[in-house]
């Protein structure tokens, strides 16, 4: 690896497979999120809507703040696990949300309104019904009936630290329930959270060089909606956002190459298989199966085309004897090419996960 590529961008996005049972994304920052808005939760929009706190993703370049918003359970009996940051060698990881009958780890993060650091304590089903613990969030009862009160004792120190273990990092590990719950059925999130997500990040006022931490759009009554009077902002930002000085310079002295994005297809990481589908019906499962394995084999391929690629350019510029600043611009171009297509593959996975989801189970 030529010297220069220390002058590369690091911390940026790394998509790869994570070992959970849903086939999720994970991504790979060098410096944690900020911490938690404070904001209020607007008021739920109907029966069967389930709170889904606000979270920091990251986007390749900056951090931005997903609004908190109720959204329809996707089954009866099914609860939201929210997604989560946590440290693992020398990086910070992001671990997709899933619903599923129980309520998995999310890093003993305390988001608030029932989410405070393991289970949900803002409300349970009882059969086809879900029932609404109006000590911890905000209920019309003139709407919804089917509510019930319940003290909660919030047992997490009060803090809004968004990301677990390192530096500053909550410290809480997974409880035997929780990690039981990983291996139940999950579903991905459903669509309208997806494209809640994509609105957000197209947003540049929820970016966090914006908002510094205080974003404008902290919680909506439903997904996508960022206008009206639903709309809730962030009463302050949970504490001082100061990203590194050198996010898109040089790593600092000692800092973790793990950072460092890939340059090329043989850096990436190998891809996880998913947990095999699971949908009760054996043929439409042996079908997802063989599409899965299609499309991993598909992708292993593009992944040997592109790295033979580049080599071939590499063994042609040392022919030349090419000089460092066009050593350096191949180099910058190949990794652009790498992110671009395993944010392609990434985005084919998720795709397909999508399309194979059981079909809803709702009355």
């Amino acid at each position: 690896m030529i010297p220069s590529l220390r002058t590369l961008l690091f911390a940026l996005v790394v998509m790869v497979m994570s070992t959970a049972a849903l086939s999720q994304v994970s991504i790979s920052v060098g410096f944690g999120p900020p911490a938690l808005p404070i904001y209020e939760q607007p008021v739920c929009p109907g029966d069967g809507y389930i709170w889904t706190p606000g979270y920091w993703a990251w986007d390749g370049d900056d951090y931005y703040w997903v609004p908190g918003t109720w959204v329809l359970a996707p089954e009866i009996g099914y609860l939201w696990t929210p997604p989560w940051w946590g440290w693992s060698g020398g990086v910070f990881l992001f671990h997709a949300g899933w619903w599923g009958p129980h309520v998995g780890f999310y890093g003993g993060i305390n988001y608030g309104f029932g989410y405070f650091g393991h289970g949900f304590e803002g409300g349970r089903w009882d059969h086809d019904h879900f029932f609404y613990n109006r000590s911890v969030t905000n209920i019309n009862v003139v709407n919804i009936h089917n509510v019930y009160n319940e003290t909660v004792v919030n047992r997490v120190t009060e803090n809004h630290v968004s990301y677990n273990g390192g530096p500053g990092g909550i410290g809480e590990r997974p409880r035997p329930e929780e990690e039981q719950a990983e291996h139940e059925r999950h579903i991905p999130p459903a669509r309208p959270q997806i494209e809640h997500e994509q609105a957000a990040r197209g947003n540049q006022e929820l970016h966090a060089s914006a908002n510094h931490g205080r974003p404008p759009i902290a919680a909506t009554a439903r997904p996508g909606e960022f206008r009206g009077g639903s709309v809730v902002p962030a009463r302050e930002a949970g504490g001082t956002y100061n990203p590194p000085a050198n996010r898109g310079g040089n790593p600092p002295r000692g800092e973790n190459n793990a950072s460092r994005p890939p340059v090329h297809p043989k850096e990436l990481p190998a891809f996880e298989r998913p947990a095999p589908p699971n949908t009760g019906d054996p043929n439409r499962d042996r079908k997802y199966q063989q599409q899965q394995e299609k499309m991993f084999a598909k992708q292993n391929q593009e992944r040997q085309n592109l790295q033979q690629k580049q080599e071939q350019e590499h063994q042609r510029l040392q022919q030349q004897n090419a000089n460092q600043a066009r050593l350096q611009q191949t180099e910058q171009r190949h990794q652009q090419q790498t992110q671009q297509l395993q944010q392609k593959h990434v985005q084919q996975q998720q795709r397909m996960q999508q399309k194979q989801q059981p079909p809803p189970r709702r009355k």
